[in-house]
């Protein structure tokens, strides 16, 4: 299905299916809605009949230089040389590039931003943005260079470099980097195309860099909260613990959604389970110390990271909530400037702040936070599964066969912990930083960029923690499985478990065993694949 822009009905998962590949390997096809291509055009005839002429007022950067340039009137015959100078001068970007994914989502937000008809670009330079999309030619765009202000100046001139044919840019079509101009040329696009008035910084201008890593990151941290509410779930069966405190009275009482939202989830996922029972707890697990046919003290409650992971998985629901709201405004917003809106029968220029990326930065600041959070009860549950005396018996390490030649699942938290602990590094808030640039004119700057790329470390690290606590968990309940034939799992549990034995490798020498090689349960997390597999058994979560 093809998505048409407008500027104002684009959604997150739009941007998704036109980021990411679809399951058949392609993408979401895009155009320029009729309404949309037909206002562009109104607006830039009036552009170029009222404003690109030496006699005009002036307008900024329509027909003025830019910055501290302001008030510097450009002649029309120097308005073509103008653009490429201003997109040369700010390709200044650093680092390594964005994935492909991102460059993807800054060419669709940016052609959406056009579409709401407020910059006044060239109906070609929208055009040129789709067919890049269409025919898969995907700029080379460094990642670091940006402060969030005046837009992400330096990467989306990279990506205007391309778009435009220039020669430095450079651009990957079918697996190989090439010359922008040669990969237009071999799929039937003219090799460069001409910027006119305000193209330029049209393009250049706008927290578009920013706000496609944050779009995607947002993504995977809602489809984690998931993943990490099955995990949660698979530890607290594999410790047969209390489902008590995940009773819906507890959330009635403090009715957050969020936390009643992860409470929901882990008895559906726990659907049917005479695991967390007190005939479960009764049967001796290999590392008990209580003699055999001694009853176990009551369990009463349990410990904080599976009692409160409500708590604390819920206000991570509740951030994403926020984080999607502001983001479901932003992705239909025009962030550069000026800005130009109708007045009577023509058309006026606003010089505004459309393009602070502060409501980028704060948030992502917030999502890091959260999802920091999220990984570091996800390592504690984990490391608990370790420990017979925190587990309530299960082998040390979750080591199986002879002790010692199998050293078991140890090293795994040691990872988780590495992990949360950058993540508390990365959580630091970037928003509150402000360097001043280009002379002072830009004397507060939202440093957008930084937070949006540290949030999306954030969560790539969180899905690993989370991966690690699946496969203890999975580990867990394998050991004691014989043990447990007349106390089965929940319904989702089960699957879940299932899916990662169907993928995690076979087991060695007849031990219940899995390699520690986390690579498919991670993929199981950032492909939905453990989610998929609860969902079918028991419906969907939320």
């Amino acid at each position: 299905m093809k998505i048409e822009l407008d500027g104002r009905a684009l959604t997150l998962d739009d941007v998704l299916r036109v980021a990411r590949p679809q399951s058949d390997g392609t993408f979401a096809e895009v155009a320029l809605a009729d309404t949309a291509r037909a206002a562009l055009g109104a607006t830039r005839a009036y552009v170029e009949q009222q404003w690109v002429n030496d006699e005009a007022p002036l307008i900024y950067s329509f027909n003025t230089g830019v910055g501290m340039f302001k008030d510097q009137r450009l002649l029309v015959a120097d308005m073509a040389e103008h653009q490429t100078r201003v997109i040369s001068a700010h390709a200044t970007g650093v680092g390594e590039p964005f994935p492909t994914e991102v460059v993807r989502a800054m060419m669709l937000l940016r052609a959406n931003a056009f579409a709401s008809n407020f910059s006044g670009p060239s109906p070609e330079v929208v055009g040129r943005l789709l067919q890049f999309l269409n025919l898969q030619v995907h700029p080379i765009v460094p990642s670091q260079g940006s402060v969030g202000a005046s837009g992400d100046l330096a990467p989306l001139a990279h990506l205007a470099a391309a778009v435009a044919g220039l020669p430095q840019a450079q651009v990957e079509l079918h697996g190989q980097q090439m010359g922008a101009a040669e990969a237009a040329s071999e799929v039937g696009l003219e090799p460069r195309i001409e910027l006119r008035a305000k193209d330029a910084s049209a393009l250049i201008n706008g927290t578009t860099a920013s706000l496609a890593v944050a779009v995607l990151a947002t993504a995977d941290a809602r489809r984690l909260l998931k993943a990490a509410d099955v995990a949660l779930t698979m530890s607290l069966e594999a410790m047969r613990g209390e489902l008590a405190a995940f009773e819906p009275p507890i959330h009635i009482a403090r009715p957050h959604p969020g936390q009643a939202r992860t409470a929901r989830n882990v008895l559906r996922v726990a659907a049917e389970s005479a695991r967390c029972s007190a005939p479960a707890r009764e049967v001796r697990f290999p590392a008990e110390l209580r003699a055999p046919g001694e009853l176990p003290a009551p369990r009463v409650q349990d410990v904080y990271s599976l009692r409160c992971a409500p708590q604390v998985h819920g206000p991570v629901s509740d951030a994403l909530d926020y984080v999607e709201r502001v983001l479901g405004i932003e992705i239909n917003s025009a962030t550069d400037n000026p800005l130009i809106f109708e007045d009577g029968d023509g058309y006026r220029a606003i010089s505004g702040g459309n393009f602070h990326g502060q409501y980028i930065a704060q948030t992502m600041d917030l999502l890091a936070l959260a999802v920091a959070d999220l990984a570091s009860i996800s390592e504690r549950r984990l490391a608990r599964l370790l420990d017979p005396a925190m587990s309530y018996g299960l082998p040390r390490n979750l080591a199986t066969g002879r002790p010692g030649l199998n050293t078991g699942f140890v090293n795994v938290q040691c990872t988780a912990s590495a992990l949360v602990m950058e993540n508390r590094g990365l959580s630091t808030a970037g928003s509150v930083d402000s360097i001043p640039g280009k002379g002072n004119a830009e004397d507060h700057v939202s440093n957008s960029a930084w937070c949006a790329r540290k949030a999306r470390v954030v969560v790539g690290n969180s899905e690993h923690v989370v991966a690690g606590e699946l496969l203890c968990a999975a580990q867990a309940l394998s050991l004691v499985e014989p043990l447990m034939v007349d106390h089965p799992l929940g319904r989702g549990t089960q699957a879940a478990l299932d899916a990662i034995r169907a993928r995690v490798p076979a087991a060695l020498d007849g031990d219940r065993w899995f390699q520690t090689d986390m690579g498919e349960v991670l993929d199981l997390v950032r492909t939905s694949g453990v989610v998929n597999a609860a969902e079918e058994a028991v419906g969907a979560l939320e």
